[in-house]
Parts: C-alpha cells; structure tokens; sequence
C-alpha cells in the first residue's frame, strides 16, 4: 500500500500540515525541518498528489512548452534542455508541436491554459496582437521573438547574420544569395536586415530568395534559383535549408565549397554530419530553455513584465565555406573563377 502523507508526518514526527507546507510551500517551512521530512518521505516512497496539491496552492506545477515544428532539429535541445531544468524545480513539462501553424498555435495556448502555470511559445507565427490577447488567459514566455510588453527570451540573429555575412565577404564573395526562411518569422526579418546591411556595408551584392519553409526540401528547391542568380555564396536560414542545397547543388555537379561556399544558421547536430561539414551560426538553444524556464516561474502571474534575455551567437566556420572569386591570391593560393551558374556533368 503507498504511503500516506499521514504516514511521512509520523515517520518525522510533525504535523500532517508541516508535510504539506514542505511539498507545497517550502519557504513557510524551517530548513532543518524540511529536510527531515524529505528524508522521511525518501524512506517510505512518498510522492505527493499534484492534483491535490494544485487544489490547495492554485498551482499544477505543469508547465506548456509550445514549438513551431518538433521534427526541426533546432528545438530539441532547447526542449530537453528546458525539461530538465524545470523538473530541478519540482515542475513538469507538456510539449506540443503547431507544424508551423498560426491557428494551432492559438488552439494549443487556449488548450492548455487550464492545466499549467504557464506556456513557454517557441518562434510563433502569430501576431503580436494575438500573443498578447492570449496572455491574458495565461502566463506567456515568448522564445525567439520579442513581444512587446511580454518577457521574452531571444537568440542573436542578426548578430550571427553579420558575422557570417562578413565571414563570406572576407573569403571573396561580393555576390552573395539569402535563403529566407518562412513568412511571419522575427528570426527571418531579424536575418535579412542584418544580411542586408553588412552585405551593403561591404559593397557585396545581396540576392534574397524566399520566403521558404525552413525545411530541407525546401533548401533543394531552390538549388535552381541559386545556380541562375549566379551567385558564389549563400547564407540559408538555418542549418536544415543549408543541407538541403548542398545535397541538391551536389546532384547537379555543382561543388561546395569550391564553387559555392555555404552557411546555415543554428549549428545542430546534423551540420557537423553532412559533407562538407557546414559552416553555420551557432544559436544557443539549450541556454533559451533554462532562461525561458528561469523567467515563467521568476514573474509567475506578473504579466505585465518586460523583461527581455538576450542569448549571443557566434560563427562556427568549417568545410562548406571557402575562397571566392574576389579573394586577393597569397602565395602559393589559387584564386576561384567566378561562378558562371553553369553546373558540370550532374551525378544524377
């Protein structure tokens, strides 16, 4: 037969409301008298009910932790990372994935409300005006987009569009392609804004190609649009467009990085496997779930805050970038030919 809390409160000798108050509200309880409790309730089994325990504080101790797509390498560290974090804090983790969907992402918010303390919102599609309706039924965090007037947790983009940009730059690139991601997306605009600039500062020729879903498939779709703008090098939205192009310009014949440099955005697991191993940004997923996490359950029913963690990237320079066809040759350093778009015999 389990363990009752009436059980724990003999084992330690307190009152059966003392067991409670350490479960529920451990700052209303002496330390010293805490952790015999807790050795007591170790001892036995004990594991408090959490429906109960909600009754009685207002709070499940569940918390709802929405992304745009769960089968995008981008989100499960950010995921595990967050979990793991919340369960050090006595809190439990619902996942749920909106394909990228605005509409879903409105019903899951909704859906949810009822049953956590609060929703982490992972790169939303919606609109702002939206999001902040929506906080009124719950506490939000919003993850890789800010909101104004919400807490927000945020990965540098533009900062690592900039590096990247002034990476290709530096090798010899002046004609340089953008693979945008999807429409609605802050990561997107935040990406292209920051491409534009340092493209223009550095008196490269900047050609944007999208929007496109942020998917491999879509990366080799536009393998066709890359070769005709003539372009030596481009920047893809994230990691997985990025694969998807060196897979599809490596069927037409086409050789990254001899004659396409690439870059992606994210440094996942898979841009260290594909061949060449890809130069990309790396973005601190693992770091936004435990802020995001730290923030939910810092403001609690604090809507109004508006607080915002900014989380720095950085480039990750590897096999899929090299000379372009303006780079100065040094001695002993063959100098690229521009690309014409004209592939080579194709593998295909």
């Amino acid at each position: 037969m389990p363990a009752t809390i009436r059980d724990v409160a003999k084992a330690s000798g307190v009152h059966v409301s003392t067991v409670s108050r350490a479960f529920s509200a451990p700052q209303l309880v002496n330390a010293e008298t805490r952790a015999h409790v807790l050795a007591a309730a170790e001892v036995l089994g004990y594991r408090p009910n959490r429906a109960a325990r909600a009754l009685i504080t207002g709070r499940t101790h569940n918390i709802g932790l929405i992304v745009a797509d769960i089968a995008n390498p981008f989100f499960p560290p950010l995921i595990k990372a967050a979990e793991s974090h919340a369960r050090g804090r006595d809190y439990h983790v619902f996942v749920a994935d909106t394909n990228e969907d605005p509409g879903v992402e409105e019903e899951l918010v909704l859906a949810l409300a009822k049953q956590v303390d609060g929703v982490l919102l992972c790169s939303p599609r919606m609109s702002n005006t939206q999001i902040e309706q929506l906080s009124r039924e719950v506490p939000l965090v919003v993850v890789n987009r800010p909101v104004p007037g919400l807490p927000a947790v945020v990965m540098d983009v533009a900062q690592g569009a900039r590096l990247a940009m002034e990476h290709l730059v530096s090798l010899g690139h002046r004609e340089i392609a953008l693979l945008g991601g999807p429409r609605g997306s802050w990561t997107n605009r935040e990406i292209r804004r920051a491409a534009t600039l340092a493209a223009r500062t550095a008196g490269a020729e900047l050609v944007v190609l999208g929007p496109n879903a942020p998917t491999e498939e879509s990366g080799s779709a536009q393998a066709e649009a890359v070769l005709r703008a003539g372009v030596s090098a481009v920047l893809a939205y994230n990691d997985l467009m990025a694969v998807g192009l060196i897979d599809a310009l490596d069927h037409r014949g086409v050789k990254v990085p001899d004659q396409i440099s690439v870059v992606g955005i994210d440094d996942t697991a898979l841009s260290r496997r594909t061949r060449p191993m890809l130069t990309t940004v790396a973005t601190p997923t693992a770091a936004a779930g435990r802020a995001a996490v730290d923030m939910l359950l810092q403001h609690g029913d604090d809507r109004r805050t508006t607080a915002l963690v900014t989380l720095q990237t950085e480039l990750v320079i590897r096999d899929s970038s090299g000379p372009g066809p303006h780079r100065t040759a040094g001695p002993g350093r063959r100098q690229q030919p521009p690309f014409d778009g004209v592939a080579s015999e194709s593998r295909e």
